[in-house]
């Protein structure tokens, strides 16, 4: 039977990081598995052929995650070799290391996520294949290009990953998403049975912490909508974008730019919603022709200056104008004062919360949102900012004083 015994090879600079590799011997015949794990000359013990201490306590994770991958490592090559011992067939050091190197290839999570955003691709589910598309590419950043088998993820690695996120700044509900959607696509190995389920997500935050939403009171959104920005077309765009969307009862901006003139019939927007798929009605008033007016006709199929050329993918032009937009709405907010972080979804949160506080009842604004349920309509208005409970319980502390 073929033995593995896991190698050192040190740098030839001296104090850099090594190599560890895998010396296969079968019927006296040697043969050599290079891996991608780095170590320092101090991190490994020749004389028991393990790791040793880390260098120092920032290599702790790095060293446990190396320890454990080298594991599965032996883990999967002995059962290799167990099956080809099992046949009862003659075979070499060359076929032991091909089928790893199939296996790895089969089991490599870079290649099956990106399967897996393809399939999402080709059937039409755009938006959740570029949040998975963002996800891998976080991750890949994390491993600095390197890929590795589904089979080898462990607790250590998942959290180091979680580490390296929040050293980057990113924030716990983000931090949270990309777990989640890794979660899923090693989940989904499980169910094809590419891989044991060994749980390696159970040490790290995979749930969302509640975010304020700011919508703005009517009369914030006038003072938006009355400023002079005729002398920065740019601004002045991404304010008729802005006040667009409110005055279309807070539709997308998505939706926005996907309007086709063919939408606007006998008075009314009719159009499917991007994220649900549900078909809604709005009154195209005086208000938005008079918006609509101020900018040249769009000579595209699309109804406003969003997408104003026929292209092969609208949803990479709409993606750009709209970070574009959001980058202008800023600039907006700092001339009209609003005191807060100005965005195409502001004017969304806005329209709930006037609706809310003008006593619209709870379906129709849902309705107006385009939730399916009146329940999302519910925990999205608690999301918002309580601006009228924050009124009243100043009333309360001023009589205090009374």
């Amino acid at each position: 039977m073929a033995s593995i015994k896991p190698k050192f090879r040190a740098s030839s600079v001296a104090g850099r990081e090594g190599t560890l590799y895998y010396q296969i011997i079968h019927e006296r015949k040697p043969r050599q598995l290079q891996t991608n794990y780095r170590l320092l000359p101090s991190e490994w013990n020749a004389q028991s052929g393990r790791l040793a201490s880390p260098a120092s306590p920032e290599r702790i994770m790095t060293i446990n995650s190396i320890r454990e991958l080298i594991h599965w490592d032996i883990e999967l090559l002995n059962k290799i070799i167990r099956g080809l011992d099992f046949r009862g067939l003659p075979y070499s050091t060359d076929d032991i290391i091909e089928e790893f190197q199939r296996l790895t290839s089969v089991n490599s999570l870079f290649n099956f996520m990106q399967a897996v955003i393809t399939r999402m691709r080709g059937n039409g589910k755009i938006r959740t294949s570029e949040t998975y598309a963002a996800a891998l590419n976080s991750f890949k950043k994390f491993r600095d290009g390197d890929d590795i088998r589904m089979d080898t993820i462990t607790p250590t690695l998942i959290e180091e990953y979680e580490g390296w996120l929040q050293s980057q700044g990113v924030t716990p509900n983000t931090t949270s998403f990309y777990m989640r959607i890794l979660r899923a696509v090693y989940n989904r190995a499980v169910e094809e049975e590419l891989v044991e389920n060994r749980h390696p997500f159970r040490r790290v935050y995979t749930g969302t912490e509640k975010t304020i939403k700011r919508g703005l009171p009517l009369v914030m959104i006038k003072k938006i909508y009355m400023l002079n920005l005729s002398g920065d077309r740019n601004l002045d765009f991404a304010r008729d974008m802005f006040i667009l969307s409110f005055m279309l009862r807070g539709m997308s901006f998505v939706d926005m730019a996907m309007l086709k003139k063919s939408d606007l019939k006998d008075g009314r927007i009719i159009y499917r919603r991007r994220k649900t798929g549900q078909i809604l009605s709005i009154e195209w008033t005086n208000e938005m022709q008079s918006v609509l007016d101020k900018w040249p006709v769009n000579e595209s199929r699309y109804l406003l200056p969003i997408i104003k050329n026929e292209v092969s993918n609208p949803r990479y032009v709409y993606k750009n104008v709209g970070e574009k937009v959001n980058r202008e709405l800023k600039k907006v907010a700092e001339k009209a004062e609003v005191g807060v972080t100005l965005t195409m979804y502001v004017a969304r949160h806005s329209w709930a919360s006037i609706a809310k506080a003008e006593g619209v009842p709870l379906s129709l604004i849902s309705e107006g949102l385009g939730h399916e349920k009146e329940s999302t309509t519910r925990i999205y208005l608690a999301t918002l900012d309580s601006t009228a409970l924050d009124r009243a319980n100043g009333m309360i502390l001023g009589s205090l004083g009374s």
